[in-house]
């Protein structure tokens, strides 16, 4: 349900944020880069708290100020596209899960947003499949969700943003399973598979194990379950929203 621009790299502190996000340890991973002063580990700090409301449904308060210090710090047309994409992704989660409904912040925000980030900013295929998120989620237009994820995976790939070709594939293979292209689906959600076991993104394992499930048959269908169900629990119980999704498999 979120999505990354991308992994740790080389740097040894941007290494430490990435095993302590890919393991679910949101709070962790924003206090490594607290003493780093700037917009850039600002904006990140704000990104990982929102990832972490979206996960859990909770931490609203923190994302929130972390928000307000990212948009104080921002300077540039980059960081201030930037602050306004974390802040619409902020919006759209507490809308999805129920907390308050900020549709219309989300879209505005993601306006703004688009308006500040050059075609060819690192930030904008993120931004692309907020869009696409609105579109499918909020909207219930899935053409211009299509063709929203289709601009944020053109993109992924051409910056090399390999995290979110994993979530580009995914919500791309649900609206193909929507449509019942059983084997578009298929390839999209074993390479959003692919991808985060590669990467070693455990969170977004047990989502991804599920999607895979909801386009095979049986009896892989429940071996991937189950599999995802063990995750899920390793990780207690995050992400919250796919307890529904698991609840028949894991009761059994």
């Amino acid at each position: 349900m979120s999505g990354s621009g991308s992994t740790s790299g080389d740097d040894p502190l941007q290494t430490a944020v990435w095993r302590l996000r890919s393991r679910g340890c949101w709070t962790d991973a924003a206090a490594l880069l607290a003493p780093h002063p700037g917009a850039g580990p600002s904006l990140q700090r704000a990104s990982l708290l929102v990832e972490r409301c979206l996960f859990t449904g909770t931490g609203w308060p923190d994302a929130e100020d972390a928000l307000r210090v990212a948009e104080a710090t921002a300077r540039e047309d980059d960081e201030r596209g930037g602050a306004a994409s974390e802040r619409g992704h902020l919006a759209y989660a507490a809308t999805i899960l129920g907390v308050r409904d900020r549709a219309d912040e989300a879209r505005a925000a993601l306006g703004r947003a688009a308006a500040l980030l050059a075609p060819t900013a690192p930030g904008r295929p993120l931004l692309d499949f907020r869009r696409g998120l609105i579109a499918e989620h909020l909207s219930d237009s899935p053409q211009s969700a299509v063709a929203a994820y289709r601009r944020a995976h053109a993109g992924a790939t051409a910056h090399g943003q390999t995290l979110l070709l994993s979530f580009t594939w995914r919500h791309l293979a649900g609206l193909a399973l929507r449509e019942g292209e059983l084997a578009e689906a298929r390839h999209g959600f074993g390479e959003s598979l692919r991808i985060r076991e590669e990467l070693g993104y455990l969170v977004g394992t047990a989502p991804a194990l599920a999607a895979l499930a909801d386009a095979e048959p049986e009896p892989e269908a429940s071996r991937l379950r189950a599999e995802a169900g063990r995750l899920f629990r390793l990780l207690d119980g995050v992400p919250t929203w796919l307890a529904a999704q698991l609840a028949p498999s894991t009761a059994a």
